[in-house]
């Protein structure tokens, strides 16, 4: 999961050196957190969102496939 949402940060934003992802693992589900520079925040979440909820969607269906609960955070 971690790799996956790493190649879909490094593939919207201008500067893929700085995008950094940690994934904890919590009792009940996995937590992934996504960081990026500043200026690429924007490219990350989209218009109302909708890049992050189609990440979340994503991760979400590979996650359920492995019979997983995943959490993406963008920080």
């Amino acid at each position: 999961m971690k790799e996956l949402v790493e190649i879909l940060a490094k593939a919207l934003v201008d500067q893929p050196e700085k995008v950094m992802v940690n994934m904890i693992e919590k009792d009940r589900a996995t937590l992934i957190e996504l960081q990026v520079a500043r200026e690429d925040m924007g490219k990350v979440i989209g218009k109302q969102g909708r890049i992050a909820k189609a990440i979340r969607a994503v991760v979400k269906v590979a996650a359920a496939r492995q019979k997983k609960k995943v959490i993406v955070e963008i920080i």
